[in-house]
C-alpha cells in the first residue's frame, strides 16, 4: 500500500455510496436523548454551582458554552432530515463548537495539579477527527460521516460530558454538594 491509497483510505473516497437508510436508528435516537439528559443536568449543576462563578475562569466559560451549544444541536441533527442545508449549518456549527470545546479543554487545568488528565486524549482525538468528520462530508462519504458523527457524539459528547460529573470535578461537586 502506497502513501496515497493508505492517505484516500483514511479520509475516504468521493461519493461512497450508503446503502442504509438516512432515517435516526435506536442508537441515534438513544444519543439524542442522552444528550437532553446531559445538558439539563449540566445546566442544574451550573446553576447550584452560582456561588462559585465568579472565581472562575473565562476559559471554563467558553469551554461550557461550546459544549452547550453542541449538546443542544445534537438532536437536531441526529432527528431530522439530512443532507440539507440546516443540516449541513447546523454540522458546522456543532463541529465549530465541537472543536473548539477540545482545544480550550488544553487550557482548563483546574485539577491533577495543573496538569493535563487522561481526558485531554479525547480532546487530541477529537482535534484530529472533526476536521475528518468535515471532509466525509463534504466529499459525500455518508458512510464514514455518520459513523465518525455518532463515534463523535457518543465518545466526545456523552463519555466524555458524564466523567465530569465523578471523580471530585468541578461540575460533579456543584450537582451533588452545591
Amino acid at each position: 500500500m502506497n502513501l496515497a491509497s493508505a492517505f484516500q483510505d483514511y479520509f475516504g473516497k468521493r461519493g461512497t455510496r450508503y446503502d442504509k437508510p438516512l432515517t435516526p436508528d435506536k442508537l441515534e435516537l438513544v444519543a439524542a436523548a442522552l444528550s437532553v439528559i446531559l445538558l439539563c443536568v449540566a445546566t442544574v449543576a451550573v446553576v447550584k454551582g452560582q456561588s462559585q462563578w465568579a472565581i472562575l475562569p473565562w476559559q471554563l466559560w467558553f469551554h461550557l458554552g461550546t459544549l452547550a451549544i453542541a449538546l443542544a444541536i445534537t438532536p437536531f441533527i441526529l432527528l431530522r432530515k439530512r443532507g440539507n442545508s440546516t443540516h449541513r449549518l447546523l454540522g458546522w456549527i456543532w463541529a465549530t463548537c465541537t472543536f473548539t470545546t477540545a482545544l480550550i479543554s488544553f487550557d482548563l487545568r483546574l485539577i491533577n495539579n495543573g496538569g493535563l488528565s487522561l481526558i485531554h486524549i479525547l480532546s487530541v482525538l477529537t482535534l484530529i477527527g472533526v476536521p475528518v468528520l468535515v471532509l466525509s462530508a463534504r466529499r459525500h462519504d455518508i458512510r464514514r460521516h455518520r459513523s465518525q458523527a455518532r463515534s463523535f457524539v457518543v465518545g466526545a459528547l456523552l463519555v466524555a460530558g458524564f466523567f465530569t460529573f465523578p471523580f471530585n470535578r468541578l461540575l460533579g461537586s456543584w450537582l451533588f454538594t452545591g
